[in-house]
């Protein structure tokens, strides 16, 4: 038969058997929550380096659009004279890289619906504007930021059209996209600015 003492050493062993176990499984909840937390933090931390690395791209490798003019509207074709320079940061980028579409609508009277029209091409063309205003001969291969060139953008089917306005857009491959909206007047004619 157990005496008092010895009900006592018992009572007091339970207890701390009992503190150590539940101190052991704190330990074991700490663990794997802290193990969460750091999971959950390094992915944000990964999502937010891509969605920078996006954003930078977009935005540095990118078209802005200094000024676009009516070049021609005769029969042989209907042309616009951009000029244009990479954004700041940029990448040097090869002049076939930089695509280009205008969409217009076909021009349908009704009862027909009218659809969308489109013309589409590159800047390979595009060439040096010098400091003079002058446009210099050769096409450039290689587009450097802080540099300012001018291309001829050809658009036989969606030509400048009274009170309608068509829409530019300029997408750089692997890079951002440049949305102008092209608005001519009551009567466009050749050397009005449109953007």
């Amino acid at each position: 038969m157990k005496t008092e003492k010895d009900t006592k050493q018992d009572e007091l062993a339970a207890i701390g058997i009992g503190a150590m176990i539940v101190f052991i499984a704190l330990i074991l909840v700490a663990a794997v929550a802290a193990a969460v937390i750091i999971q959950t933090a390094e992915k944000l931390q990964q999502n937010a380096q891509a969605s920078g690395d996006d954003t930078q791209e977009q935005m540095s490798t990118k078209v802005i659009l200094l000024s676009t003019v009516i070049n021609d509207m005769t029969a042989a074709g209907e042309e616009l004279f951009s000029t244009f320079e990479l954004a700041p940061g940029s990448e040097p980028i090869q002049g076939d890289d930089i695509a280009f579409t205008v969409i217009c609508d076909d021009g349908a009277v009704a009862p027909a619906t009218p659809t969308a029209a489109f013309d589409d091409g590159d800047f390979s063309e595009a060439t040096l504007h010098d400091d003079n205003g002058e446009t210099l001969a050769n096409p450039i291969i290689t587009l450097n930021p802080g540099t300012t060139y001018v291309v001829v953008i050809d658009i036989p089917t969606c030509g400048p059209e009274a009170n309608t306005d068509h829409i530019l857009v300029i997408s750089v491959t692997g890079g951002g996209s440049t949305y102008e909206e092209l608005q001519y007047g009551s009567a466009p004619a050749v050397g009005d600015v449109v953007v």
